[in-house]
Formats: C-alpha cells, structure tokens, sequence
C-alpha cells in the first residue's frame, strides 16, 4: 500500500501529521511520534505578541488564558511550560530538523499587520520546510464587515507569502461569510494551502462565582463534519494543498477526510489522549481500510467524495435539510 501524499509541496510518507500543539517541546515526545510514523511536524504558534514584545498584550491574551491557543485544550500543560520563546522556538526547530530529518512546518499566529511578520524570514532562515499562519480571530465589533475580515486575512497572507520563499499555508476559521470565496482569494495571492479549521475556545457562565472563564475541551468526531463538507466543496474549486484539523480521532476519520479532499490530515487530539503511538494506531487503520476496500495509494482515496465526484452535491451543499428532519422522526 502506497500512503505518500504531496502536501504544501513536500512529499510525505504518510499523510498523517502531527498537528500543532505542545508536543514538540519535548524531544522524547518527537521521537516517539517519528517512530509512530510521523512524516512531519507542525509546531505550536507564535504569536505576534510574543515577537512584538508586548508583554501586556501577551500575559492578557495568552498567559492569563491558557486556553486561548488556537491548538490549546484543557489537557495542555501550563502555559509556562510550553511557550518557547522566540530563540528557543528557533532552536527547537533546527534540533527537531536535526534529529528526526523530516519536515518542520512553523506556525505564526497574529491579528494585524506588524513587525512580527518579519520573523517568517527568521524560520525560513532556521530550517523551517512550511509555514502555518494562524487566524485566529473573531469579529465582535458591530462596526467590522464581513469583507474587512476576509481583507485583514488576506493581508497578513500576502504580507508573509512575499517575505518567503518556502510554502505558506492559512489556517482558517469556519466563520466567514464565504468560506470559498475566501480560499479562492489566498490562492490568487499565491498561497500554497489551506488548514481547515481553528477551533474557537467558548466561554464558560460559573453561577457561583458569576465570572466568565475560557473554556475549551479537546475536539470530538463530532467535531469532523464541518471539515468534511468544506475539504468536499474546496477541492474540486482550488488547487491548494488541503489539510484537515480537528475531530480526527479514529482511523475512519481519516478515511472520510481524505475521501473529501484532505492531501494532510494533522491528529492533536487523539495523541494528547492516548500518546504519540496512537498515530501508529491510526495508520495502522487506514492501511487496513485500504487493504479491504481493495485501494492500493492514498491518491486514488483522495477526493474519491468530493462535491464533483459525489452522486448527492446536494448532501454537501444544502445538506439535504428536509431529509435529514425527517430521519430525526424515522
């Protein structure tokens, strides 16, 4: 059985990836995931805050809510024990390079355009084979369009995408107006994939204290649907590389997002819970879904259910809504 997949221009021996998250800060972690057959690496974010140096900033939207990661779930560690600083990002990223020999993908993650988009140059610079920018915002102000939103995104894009010369992919939120419109946007600008989606973390009412508390739990399969209608309905309408995150915890998850469209699937949740080994475990499945439904690669999996190629679009695009009332009453 051949697993190769092409993501973000690099050739992978699997198209399981690690996702962002903080087990790239120990070593004995990265080595357990290459030996569960890792075919890359993607780093937690930097964030513009951190670059910038605006310790305030920083210790309001990071330290003071450990949950505000866009890869963060109340499983992680503290925040202290995880966060590398922007040296240390640095170096871990060549020592995970060094080490394991495979691909590093860096992650950025900010708001506005700023100085700490210079630093895109500085991981390219440290080895990095990709970058993962991260936007992970909300509009909560009645004054912000839906456009602006889908121009600021675009901005900080192409902001990055020119000061590199490596792969560049966006990591998007489900929230836009037009999601599509969106990704067909990134692509004119020369980005090189899409990250399907961030998970927002939702406030939590305490009765007894009356105090709001960030709150976010890992994701669920439940989580996967919302990635597999956009993988189906993005991958006969872009050319970019498609990656699914978030609600991948068994081997038939996988099979589904890749069926949809997904060249990448990254696995977090999954590996916080059970260890890095569940990536083997995860593999393993795939291997032996393709072993009985008589698939010999990856690529003819790939898209095998995408809008063009599923016999309902409908089931996609409307999500035949009268239907699936009345299987509520069946």
């Amino acid at each position: 059985m051949n697993l190769t997949t092409t993501y973000l221009g690099l050739k992978l021996a699997s198209p399981l990836i690690p996702g962002a998250s903080p087990l790239v800060d120990n070593m004995d972690s990265v080595r357990r995931l290459q030996d569960a057959g890792a075919p890359a690496f993607v780093m937690h974010s930097l964030f513009a805050e951190q670059l910038e140096g605006n310790q305030v900033a920083f210790d309001r939207h990071i330290v003071r809510w450990q949950d505000n990661f866009a890869e963060a779930t109340t499983m992680f560690p503290d925040t202290g024990d995880y966060v590398l600083g922007p040296d240390e990002y640095l170096d871990r990223l060549a020592v995970i390079k060094r080490i394991t020999g495979l691909p590093v993908i860096a992650s950025l993650n900010g708001t506005q355009l700023g100085s700490w988009l210079a630093y895109a140059q500085l991981l390219e610079e440290a080895g990095a084979d990709a970058i993962e920018l991260n936007t992970y915002f909300l509009a909560t102000q009645r004054g912000v369009t839906g456009a602006e939103l889908e121009q600021r995104v675009v901005e900080i894009a192409r902001s990055v995408r020119g000061a590199v010369k490596i792969p560049v992919a966006v990591k998007l939120s489900p929230f836009y107006t037009s999601v599509a419109h969106l990704a067909g946007w990134l692509e004119r600008e020369k980005l090189d994939g899409l990250v399907l989606f961030n998970r927002f973390f939702q406030p939590e009412i305490d009765v007894e204290s009356l105090e709001v508390r960030p709150h976010l739990d890992l994701s669920t399969p439940e989580d996967l649907g919302l990635r597999l209608r956009w993988l189906a309905l993005l991958r006969d309408q872009v050319k970019l590389s498609l990656a699914c995150s978030g609600g991948v915890h068994r081997p038939e998850d996988v099979v589904k997002a890749l069926l949809t469209g997904a060249d990448a699937v990254q696995v977090v949740a999954a590996l916080l819970k059970r260890g890095p080994g569940e990536l083997a475990v995860l593999r393993a499945g795939l291997l032996r879904w393709m072993e009985d439904h008589e698939y010999e690669s990856v690529s003819q999996i790939r898209g095998a259910l995408s809008l063009r190629n599923c016999p309902d679009p409908e089931a996609y695009e409307r999500g035949n809504y009268l239907r699936s009332v009345q299987l509520w009453r069946d």
